[in-house]
């Protein structure tokens, strides 16, 4: 458990596990101070794991400026440099992939092979849901379009038939929402969201990635994940039985991906 000082603001990362590195970029509002996180997933046993909290999130720190995505991107790559780390595995998971975008592109020589979980290029033709958007919504209002768009099964039918779940899983982001330790920081990371856009550039990535996503996610849903797809010159495309959760609703995601990160790792040994 580590802050280290990168591109001028103080990082926090931990690192843990052994094996094939791998760097594991997180999604919106990420914490690692929140369990359990990425080291109490499968992944997190399997691996020697590096995560970190971005710019503005976690222990962190929380630059006054608006963020770009050139910064998330950089803020990976000065991470890697402290750790004296040339090249290794990426995995980014909804916002963490388009990080992982940004940074393969931008450091291309940094990235052994990837995997892009719930994700978007951004872009004219297949835009990021506009999850800022949700911040304009009173809080109740907020809690079910979130709920609604992470999985598309949830719609006002399935409600009336699921009322005690559907109350469970509106308390349960009520108390995500609350557990937020830095509103301001995860408020800029949403806004830098909005720039997103690796469309046009993704040819130029020739290593191999995994693309990975659940069938009934509306906010990286089927259309983008298979755009990303159509633009990558060296990539597999899967989809699982979930929504923007799918990680954790099946139970096959995590070791096939994991079975995937270990045949990549042994072609470079």
């Amino acid at each position: 458990m580590t802050m280290v000082k990168v591109n001028d603001i103080d990082l926090y990362f931990e690192r843990k596990g052994e094996g094939e590195q791998l760097l594991f970029i997180s999604g919106s509002g990420a914490d690692l101070r929140n369990k359990p996180n990425q080291f109490d997933a499968p992944i997190g046993g399997n691996f020697d794991l590096i995560c970190y909290d971005q710019r503005g999130l976690g222990q962190s720190e929380t630059p006054t400026h608006d963020y770009t995505m050139a910064e998330y991107a950089d803020d990976a790559a000065g991470l890697l440099d402290y750790l004296q780390i040339d090249q290794i595995a990426v995995m980014g998971v909804s916002f963490g992939g388009m990080v992982a975008q940004e940074f393969a592109l931008r450091h291309p020589r940094k990235v052994k092979h990837m995997v892009l979980a719930c994700t978007s290029s951004g872009g004219v033709g297949n835009p990021s849901y506009p999850l800022h958007e949700l911040e304009l919504l009173e809080e109740s209002a907020r809690a079910k379009k979130h709920l609604q768009i992470s999985d598309n099964r949830r719609d006002d039918a399935w409600i009336v038939q699921n009322p005690d779940r559907w109350e469970q899983l509106m308390g349960l982001t009520r108390s995500a929402r609350a557990a937020q330790r830095n509103p301001v920081g995860a408020l800029k990371q949403l806004e830098a969201r909005k720039g997103h856009d690796t469309f046009s550039r993704l040819p130029e990535l020739k290593m191999p990635i995994l693309l990975v996503g659940g069938r009934y996610d509306e906010i990286a849903p089927v259309v983008n994940m298979r755009a990303l797809d159509a633009q990558l010159a060296n990539s597999e495309l899967r989809f699982f039985d979930g929504g923007h959760l799918f990680l954790v609703q099946d139970k096959k995601a995590y070791p096939q991906i994991i079975n995937w990160l270990r045949q990549q790792g042994l072609k470079h040994s």
